[in-house]
């Protein structure tokens, strides 16, 4: 510190508190939002701090100093003992029976006109159709926009006779069982399917977890909102884990092959995640390539996931670039 000019340690002083963040936010998928809600919000932020970190890297080693060693340091240990925020390669391989599993929040169809294009269900639609995965998971569907999608095979539950929004699993195989975890004091909530495939019987969960409901041209994290922004997240994030909690009570009954898909509102850093990975398998991980980038926002978000059993063998992950809703479409190739 003592060769540095006054600007640079200013920067390393940064430096040491963003790298100190992120080797604490290692320890999220091990502490429930239910005993600590407020380190439950670091889980957003470590796609951020883990670019930032990287950027402290570059700067110094293009300075000549030893002090990129801290970041460089804290970002290896998290190359190895947490979730990568970047995948180099890809799983290209396929096979003819593989199972295509896609995970779309389709906000609604674009109901209220929130993107500027009157053609955003005829756009959706046509995608689908193009990608004609086998099984068909949506979040936020409408049932007032009628759209058409041609499989033979579907459950449609919305949280109420009233409500209009909810969760829709399309299916080309046959759907034998089917229902509702009804999670209460939510408009959120998870469905399942049971279909028989072949000789097999696979399970099929669609998650839709506490939506963090961030409105970014409204709220921020200034002075004036800070608290009753981080206060709502406290709440939701503490919603999540009990969700969480009652999703993997149902889970455990059943014992046979599995996918679980949707939207968390959380990313792999979080323990909600961790707890829901549990004996499975994160496809995008498994065979995906990039950020995995599934929600539209300045940073590399991914919130929604294509999880399967251990047993099962990943051929493929797409995330698409499709910018009909405010997340990107999934896509899977799965096989025993």
């Amino acid at each position: 510190m003592k060769k540095l000019s006054l600007i640079n340690k200013i920067i390393y002083l940064l430096n040491s508190f963003l790298a100190t963040i992120l080797l604490l936010s290692y320890l999220l998928p091990f502490v429930s939002p239910k005993n600590i809600p407020t380190f439950a919000i670091l889980s957003l932020l470590v796609p951020p701090l883990i670019i930032l970190n990287l950027f402290f890297v570059i700067y110094w080693i293009l300075k000549l100093k030893k002090h990129f060693l801290l970041s460089a340091i804290i970002l290896t240990i998290g190359w190895f003992f947490s979730t990568p925020i970047y995948k180099l390669t890809e799983n290209k391989s396929s096979l003819n029976d593989d199972l295509k599993v896609m995970s779309y929040n389709v906000r609604m169809f674009n109901h209220w006109k929130w993107i500027d294009d009157q053609n955003i269900p005829e756009k959706i639609s046509a995608f689908v159709l193009e990608q004609s995965p086998d099984i068909l998971l949506f979040q936020e569907y409408y049932t007032l926009e009628k759209q058409t999608f041609l499989y033979p095979y579907k459950y449609i539950r919305t949280k109420s006779q009233k409500a209009k929004i909810g969760l829709a699993i399309y299916s080309k195989f046959p759907i034998i069982n089917q229902g509702s975890l009804d999670l209460k004091n939510t408009a959120n909530n998870i469905i399942f399917v049971d279909i028989v495939r072949k000789k097999d019987t696979i399970r099929v969960y669609n998650l839709h977890l506490q939506s963090l409901k961030l409105n970014t041209s409204k709220e921020n994290f200034g002075q004036e909102n800070s608290e009753k922004l981080i206060a709502r997240l406290k709440e939701r994030f503490k919603k999540q884990a009990e969700q969480t909690e009652v999703f993997m009570a149902h889970e455990k009954q059943w014992k046979g092959k599995k996918i679980v898909a949707g939207d968390f509102n959380n990313t792999s850093y979080s323990w909600v995640y961790n707890q829901i990975l549990e004996d499975k398998k994160d496809t995008f991980i498994e065979a995906g390539k990039g950020f995995g980038k599934s929600f539209n926002y300045w940073f590399p978000m991914r919130i929604d996931f294509i999880l399967t059993d251990k047993n099962a063998i990943v051929n493929k992950f797409t995330s698409f670039s499709e910018k009909n809703s405010d997340h990107f479409p999934i896509l899977s190739k799965i096989n025993w």
